[in-house]
């Protein structure tokens, strides 16, 4: 595949991407990106945390948006990237665990989680759900491959692109983070 079929191959990905919030009603992508701006902007004024989590290069991802996100959008953000910590949750208590665990020490009502898994099936990453849930948290998720993953229909507002590959899932992931935290950027 050569570089321009590949950057066409993108576009499609994100063109074809839906939106539902928790009930699996389909949200208008337009709508969505606004509802996004509005919870980071809410976030920033109430001084909640926008938590990020992932794994692998979803992981990666998650890192530079939380950066990002606090740097240029202003917003509380917080990865969980030490590794001690993650090696004794994951040691002690299970890798399933590596990301809810630390939610229930650091996470208050009205506080934020993003996760990120391209399969959708990530146990870390549902498991880092259904916390976040449980401590009142607005979850929003990002997945791709298969358009039945446990994810997709997990968070309060859910991003799903259509991709076949972690490629084409992580760049379009990164794309939409990307729209984000310009679009909060702007609005500032």
């Amino acid at each position: 595949m050569n570089w321009t079929h590949y950057v066409a191959d993108l576009a499609d990905c994100l063109g074809r991407m839906e939106v539902s919030d928790r009930s699996g009603v389909a949200v208008d992508l337009e709508e969505a990106f606004a509802l996004l701006l509005g919870c980071a902007q809410t976030a920033r004024a109430s001084k909640a945390t926008v938590f990020f989590v992932g794994n692998g290069a979803s992981a990666s991802i998650a890192s530079h948006m939380a950066a990002d996100m606090n740097k240029n959008g202003k917003v509380r953000t917080e990865v969980f990237t030490d590794l001690a910590l993650m090696t004794a949750v994951a040691n002690d208590i299970g890798y399933e665990q590596v990301y809810a665990e630390p939610l229930r020490r650091k996470m208050n009502p009205g506080d934020v989680l993003l996760g990120i898994s391209s399969s959708g099936n990530s146990p870390n990453i549902l498991n880092a759900v259904q916390t976040a849930r449980e401590l009142g948290g607005l979850v929003i998720t990002l997945s791709a491959m298969r358009p039945d993953n446990a994810l997709r229909l997990s968070g309060d507002l859910n991003f799903y692109v259509p991709a076949t590959t972690y490629g084409m899932a992580e760049s379009a992931h990164a794309t939409v983070l990307h729209h984000w935290i310009d679009r909060l950027v702007a609005a500032q």
